[in-house]
């Protein structure tokens, strides 16, 4: 069983990869459980992530019904569906889960291997580890969740992919590899107008494809937009960069890893 949260919440079978089919409500419980695979999660957790602006009048019960569908929908002929099983412990659940079955858990693992890697000089291994976590995104997490308890969940999410892409960004700068990373700088660039470090990276993979002025027009860009929205420029460091850029500072060339990746 595979249990998706970075897009639309599924469930699938690992063997043909079709769907279970899920009420609303259950698979809302789905994601509330499959957040911390194989944990136990107190009924009251459960309910306020499930029902937390409109609880209905008898929240347990309520909870025991959706947890019987979903405990249904989990089995296949009776048998429990491909390892995994929801569990009832005093007080409340567990989804008995591989942690490696639920793509968050999966994205953490291969993004905790992936700064092993890098810390210990193996940037080729640690890019891939990042490409393959970076795959596992789907969309927007919990993209059919509308719960306050989803938004936070999102939010985390947004920032862990964020980082993931800025760290993976960096060991391609610093691999000399730019012209790969720039549809992710991009779309960081959209996604984030006002990150300095992001707008920075990207200035710098501009650079050394040999677009000095795309890269001051990027500066620019986000010097107007900061002027004119928030009455500041930008920090130190970017101006450094911008000044580094127009003066074709050769310690910028890929050979020697970029020092605003490296302290960015």
């Amino acid at each position: 069983m595979e249990i998706q949260l970075l897009g639309c919440v599924e469930a699938r079978t690992r063997s043909g990869g079709d769907k279970l089919p899920l009420p609303h409500g259950t698979k809302l419980l789905l994601a509330a459980l499959a957040w911390t695979p194989g944990a136990f999660v107190a009924d009251e957790t459960l309910i306020e992530r499930v029902w937390q602006e409109r609880r209905p009048q008898h929240p347990r019960d309520a909870l025991y019904i959706q947890a019987t569908r979903l405990r249904k929908a989990l089995r296949a002929d009776g048998q429990c569906a491909e390892g995994v099983e929801l569990t009832r412990k005093r007080g409340g659940y567990v989804l008995a889960i591989d942690e490696h079955g639920v793509d968050t858990a999966r994205f953490r693992t291969l993004v905790r291997r992936a700064q092993q890697e890098a810390r210990a000089g193996e940037s080729d291994t640690a890019v891939g580890l990042y490409s393959q976590a970076l795959e596992l995104w789907r969309g927007e997490p919990l993209s059919d969740v509308r719960t306050p308890w989803a938004e936070s969940t999102r939010v985390t999410l947004r920032r862990e992919h964020r980082e993931a892409l800025i760290a993976s960004a960096e060991l391609y700068l610093r691999a000399g590899r730019h012209e790969e990373c720039l549809p992710q700088l991009h779309w960081l660039a959209e996604m984030h107008p006002f990150d300095e470090k992001v707008t920075g990276l990207l200035m710098l993979a501009l650079h050394r494809g040999g677009r000095q002025a795309d890269a001051l027009h990027c500066y620019q860009v986000l010097r107007l937009r900061m002027v004119d929205l928030l009455g500041c420029e930008p920090g130190p460091e970017l101006r450094s960069l911008h000044e580094r850029i127009l003066a074709r500072d050769p310690r910028l060339r890929p050979r020697l890893a970029g020092a605003y990746a490296a302290s960015a």
